[in-house]
């Protein structure tokens, strides 16, 4: 199973539509926050199920601010990371998804990609495609490709 991973696009559809174009066929998008109001336009865009969750950005919406999820018989824990202190640490991140008995945890808010085994946990953040922060500062995303009983193979990309 093939899984988009994507943040903080802002309402900016532009870049999100070229990772989209690249990526396809993928089986599942997972969008960590920040989608200012464009939740509709990413599923119909995506073709696929889809998780969105709310950032801290994301006013006046339905959205969880949390999800859980199970692909492939991989658990895994999908929030904007914002409650969590992820700009700080991990670490209370990686205890609520180890809490969750989740063996990944996806966040977006830093805007800068990871990919990271603390304590067990699959830490995830797909940078973002709209205002990346990293240094040389390329807009990113995270492919995942699960199957049962392996273990998830994760690459960030880049526009």
């Amino acid at each position: 199973m093939k899984v988009l991973i994507v943040s903080d696009t802002h309402g900016r559809d532009e870049n999100l539509e070229e990772a989209v174009l690249r990526e396809a066929p993928f089986d599942y998008l997972i969008h960590c926050g920040d989608v200012e109001g464009r939740e509709i336009f990413i599923e119909s865009l995506a073709e696929c199920p889809c998780i969105i969750v709310a950032g801290n950005n994301d006013f006046f919406t339905d959205l969880s601010h949390e999800e859980e999820i199970t692909l492939e018989g991989h658990k895994m824990l999908v929030t904007h990371g914002h409650y969590y202190f992820v700009s700080r640490n991990h670490d209370r991140l990686v205890e609520k998804a180890r809490e969750d008995n989740c063996q990944i945890a996806m966040y977006g808010h830093t805007h800068m990609p990871v990919i990271e085994e603390e304590d067990g946990i699959l830490v995830i953040n797909p940078g973002s495609l709209t205002y990346p922060r990293q240094r040389g500062r390329m807009p990113s995303y995270a492919v995942m490709e699960l199957e049962q009983g392996k273990a998830p193979q994760v690459e960030i990309r880049y526009l």
